[in-house]
């Protein structure tokens, strides 16, 4: 009995060893299914992903293309697509594809810049593109690829703007040069003394302007007008501009003639703003010719968001080009140097306008027809909650008629500006 009762006790105690053992094989096979082996980061055979890449590219900012062994694409992004990247199931840049092939014969990164043509634009600038190329798993290749379009305009505004300065300095600094030698040679003659004299102070002149506006653009650029806005009449702003320009315009017997609706007030800067309204009508009267007449009105439009106010000048002068007109507000461009040069301009007043409407919130807009005139609107957010009054919408205010009043035309539907006036 004794003898049974020790065998049951070694079955029952062996029985219990073999559980024990049975359940530990369990989970370290459980264990090791769940660690990440070489096999687990292949693909399946439907060709996904290995787990958490996706959820990975998806929050890259670069465009991002997975391509399998047969140069199939696995997993491309929005942005790929949109750069032209993929077409119809495969990658269609061929330098990207022989470099996926290299990478995946021998498993080394790659990286290279290229241009590419834009999509369906028929333009002739391409897309700058940075592509580097790695391998995801044994059989998997990555490609991402960094637009570098706008960081390569940049540096070349960049630098375009120091080859300007460099050249736009220069000129009246070796004219000042040239001017003192002349005046030393010709110390014993009064008469070329004065001559000379007047040609310094009129290139020290044009030098300080060019100085002051490279201040006022730097400014404009770097400042926040918002910190010190303030609600600004836009009665008082034309005032201003107007008896800026008020001898110029006399010299060359421009009327100018301002209109619109009164008791306007915009939100910013008032130094910005009235510099911004003062190089739109300077710019007016300097290219209009004899005898003509330059207007600024002023009204209130109803837009989403609240309403905004339209300041509209228009001339009568020698008008922009199509061409042109994409270019007047980039910084040193000049439609007609000779005139710039013989008005004292430096290029840089319209690229002031333009950077003065975008940080106040608005915009500045060019309509013109050569030989016509030339309409240059700013629009910016009024000041104050929206008005319970009469509100008008359309283009751009023109001048029509010798009493200076103004009507509205749609900028869609634009009718030509009357022929230059010749006032009495």
């Amino acid at each position: 009995m004794d003898v049974n009762a020790a065998v049951a006790a070694a079955a029952a105690i062996a029985g219990l060893c073999t559980g024990v053992i049975a359940m530990l094989a369990f989970r370290w096979s459980e264990r090791d299914q769940k660690k990440p082996t070489r096999t687990s980061l292949r693909p399946d055979s439907n060709g996904a992903l290995p787990p958490g890449v996706d959820t990975v590219l998806s929050v890259l900012s670069s465009s991002a293309v997975v391509l399998d062994e047969s140069d199939s694409v696995v997993k491309a992004s929005s942005a790929a697509y949109a750069l032209g990247l993929v077409r119809g199931g495969r990658l269609a840049v061929e330098p990207m594809l022989h470099m996926a092939r290299d990478t995946r014969r021998d498993g080394e990164i790659r990286q290279v810049e290229l241009d590419l043509p834009r999509r369906g634009t028929g333009r002739g600038d391409a897309l700058a593109v940075s592509a580097r190329v790695a391998p995801l798993g044994s059989r998997l290749v990555l490609l991402l690829v960094e637009d570098l379009t706008e960081a390569r305009r940049i540096e070349a505004v960049r630098r375009d703007f120091v080859a300007n300065v460099s050249h736009e300095l220069k000129t009246p600094v070796g004219a000042l040069s040239l001017l003192s030698e002349a005046v030393m040679d010709a110390s014993d003659d009064p008469e070329a003394v004065e001559r000379f004299a007047g040609r310094m102070q009129i290139e020290a002149t044009r030098l300080t302007n060019l100085v002051q506006e490279l201040i006022d653009l730097s400014r404009v650029q770097n400042d926040d007008p918002l910190e010190d806005a303030e609600p600004v009449r836009v009665d008082e702003l034309v005032a201003e501009a107007i008896d800026r320009c008020r001898q110029q315009a006399g010299a060359k017997q421009i009327t100018m003639a301002a209109g619109g609706t009164a008791e306007l007030r915009i939100w910013g800067n008032r130094g910005q703003l009235a510099a911004a309204l003062g190089n739109l009508v300077e710019n007016a009267v300097n290219y209009s010719p004899a005898r003509t007449r330059v207007g600024i009105a002023a009204r209130r439009l109803a837009v989403p968001g609240g309403d905004q106010i339209e300041i509209a000048v228009t001339d009568q002068g020698i008008g922009i080009s199509e061409k042109d007109r994409e270019r007047v507000f980039e910084r040193f461009y000049r439609v007609d140097p000779a005139r710039s040069r013989a008005t004292g301009g430096t290029g840089l007043g319209l690229a002031i306008v333009k950077h003065v409407a975008a940080s106040h919130g608005g915009e500045v807009t060019v309509w013109s027809s050569e030989g016509q005139g030339s309409t240059f609107t700013l629009r910016l957010p009024e000041a104050g909650s929206a008005r319970d009054r009469d509100r008008t919408s359309g283009g751009p205010l023109i001048v029509n008629g010798d009493d200076g009043t103004y009507r509205t035309a749609d900028p869609d539907t634009l009718e030509p500006f009357p022929a230059p006036e010749v006032l009495p």
